[in-house]
């Protein structure tokens, strides 16, 4: 097998830590001998195992390492964090040879795992399938890089642009299909946001109950305190932030964080990004969504548009653009738009 079909089965592997491993990146690792895989592993749970520990416990014959060539996603990484750096591991196992697609853009990294590996005399060979490994991480990447969380904008609209009635009442503009992606979604993603009425008139749970998975933490804009305190964003039920421009203050699984109302949106990615939050699922409403496209602060928009009419309401945010792609969910459309992610 080639560098760049090894590296596909990397790809592949990295991707079976989705939901699990944030704020750490996905990576995968292969181990090769003469071209034949060995071991295989990835990173499967934040604070466990990175993928080249995994992928190393995995060999059969230990005795082959020496003569193999590991193949990793991500730059082996090169600090002391919830586990020892892999870089030391790979030197002390004396594998030879390690195919890397990214360099690592944390700075505690950024270079260093693979001037570990080239100073002890270990061939390094950096950038297959580059695009591609960016791409699946581009959570990880954007969060480095632009120092806030991946922004996901996600609404249904139906078939004549409204995503609520006028009473702001939206229940159900997607269909079955649609609503289980979502949830889907929402075990991918390390949060999930929603503007003040969206909590107010359709009193969300925002946790996954259509799929298997780790429910995310629930973000609410409240600038007003305004909710009723027995709305489902508030029962305690899973890890909770409520942004506002009243108080500060903690409880069971719920902060009240507070936050000038210039630049409020800013400030609040700011404060997800000192909180190592690195993506977030926004589900509206109208006006929140708006707000984060005209600030150009958002990577992905997926809109279901169903074939549901309701001649009047509350009319769907405006994206700049055309859609990337546009996919059949068995009667509603899903329309799928990126913000210019750079591939570098």
């Amino acid at each position: 097998m080639s560098d760049t079909e090894l590296m596909q089965r990397v790809l592949q592997l990295a991707t079976l830590g989705m939901g699990s491993v944030a704020p750490n990146p996905l990576v995968g690792c292969v181990l090769a001998y003469q071209g034949k895989i060995i071991g295989e592993g990835w990173h499967k749970e934040y604070g466990k195992a990175h993928a080249e520990v995994d992928a190393i416990a995995s060999v059969a014959n230990s005795e082959l390492l020496s003569e193999s060539t590991l193949y990793v996603n991500l730059e082996p990484c090169s600090h002391f964090g919830k586990t020892p750096p892999c870089a030391n591991l790979i030197v002390e196992k004396k594998i030879p040879r390690v195919v890397v697609a990214n360099l690592d853009s944390n700075p505690l990294v950024a270079g260093r795992g693979i001037q570990i590996l080239q100073e002890t005399g270990i061939e390094v060979k950096v950038g297959v399938l580059e695009q591609e490994a960016r791409y699946l991480n581009r959570r990880f990447f954007t969060f480095m890089e632009k120092k806030r969380p991946y922004i996901i904008l996600k609404w249904a609209e139906t078939a004549d642009g409204f995503v609520a009635r006028k009473d702001f009442s939206s229940k159900w503009i997607s269909n079955i299909h649609s609503r289980t992606l979502v949830h889907k979604w929402r075990a991918e993603e390390q949060a999930v946001m929603v503007g003040t009425n969206t909590a107010y008139y359709d009193n969300p749970q925002l946790n996954v109950r259509e799929w298997t998975g780790k429910n995310p933490i629930r973000i609410v804009i409240d600038k007003n305190l305004s909710l009723p305190p027995a709305h489902h964003i508030f029962d305690s039920s899973q890890p909770t932030l409520c942004y506002n421009l009243k108080k500060n203050e903690t409880a069971k699984n719920l902060d009240f964080i507070r936050l000038d109302e210039e630049n409020f949106l800013e400030n609040l990615l700011q404060d997800l990004f000192e909180r190592k939050v690195q993506s977030v699922l926004v589900e509206g409403g109208a006006k929140l969504l708006q707000s984060f496209i005209e600030k150009n602060l958002w990577d992905e928009a997926r809109v279901f548009v169903s074939k549901v009419q309701f001649r009047e309401g509350v009319c769907a945010p405006q994206l700049p653009f055309s859609a990337k792609k546009v996919q059949d969910l068995q009667g509603d459309s899903l329309f799928l738009y990126e913000n210019l992610f750079v591939r570098k």
